[in-house]
């Protein structure tokens, strides 16, 4: 019988000391030294290079002094509610909002704006390129966009590696090849597997190997699951 893995994994640190870096050394240090109010802020690029914890990074600390933050993103349900003891406004996903969220996200904008709050968004395109409404795509192009980047290999590696050793997973060589070459190098997915992966250990009570991880390929009915190559 399989031991039921317990919810006891902990939460990721998405503070900005949990950052590795990389490309992306110019939008982290605007973001931890930006003071409220400040122009607004947009990042983009592509799945994996940060930008949600980035945002997340900001918001933990405005959070940890006290303040209170409004977290939007395409999937937030409706109606969008400004809060005016909010000190930051965030809304990722931009470009996935559809038209009632863009409208949502536009009135979000002009109310911050009116009360001083910060505004932060992300997507994966620039503002320029946003299939949204002409009149928020403007709005995020406003103040400071940032390009995000995507961790080199050497980064990429480093980030699970650490994650990993917060877990208390040994990580061999051969699992981080394993994962480095038959999976997308996005750092979401990657992090996202590892966690699957931590939880199927422990049910399994087997240490972390690459049979084990293929075993639980096979078994496994999640999206990431099929992130796999074909041989």
């Amino acid at each position: 019988m399989k031991q039921i893995p317990l919810a006891i994994t902990p939460l990721p640190d998405m503070g900005f000391d949990s950052l590795l870096v990389g490309p992306n050394a110019q939008a982290v240090q605007h973001l931890r030294s930006l003071a409220t109010p400040s122009a607004p802020v947009y990042l983009w690029g592509p799945s994996g290079s940060g930008k949600t914890h980035l945002l997340r990074a900001l918001a933990d600390s405005r959070q940890s002094q006290g303040e209170r933050v409004g977290w939007f993103d395409a999937h937030a349900a409706l109606p969008w509610a400004f809060d005016e003891g909010w000190t930051l406004v965030v809304v990722d996903d931009c470009q996935a909002l559809d038209p009632a969220r863009q409208h949502a996200a536009f009135a979000l904008f002009v109310e911050a704006g009116g009360h001083g709050v910060q505004w932060a968004a992300a997507g994966k395109l620039p503002p320029v390129d946003l299939p949204i409404r002409d009149d928020l795509r403007t709005r995020l192009g406003w103040g400071h966009v940032f390009a995000m980047q995507a961790l080199a290999e050497g980064e990429t590696r480093a980030a699970l590696r650490r994650e990993a050793d917060r877990r208390g997973i040994f990580l061999s060589d051969e699992v981080m090849d394993y994962l480095l070459t038959r999976f997308q190098r996005d750092l979401k997915h990657l992090m996202s597997l590892l966690d699957q992966l931590d939880a199927f250990a422990l049910s399994e009570r087997r240490a972390v190997t690459v049979p084990l991880l293929k075993k639980m390929l096979v078994e496994s009915t999640t999206p990431d699951s099929r992130l796999e190559h074909p041989a």
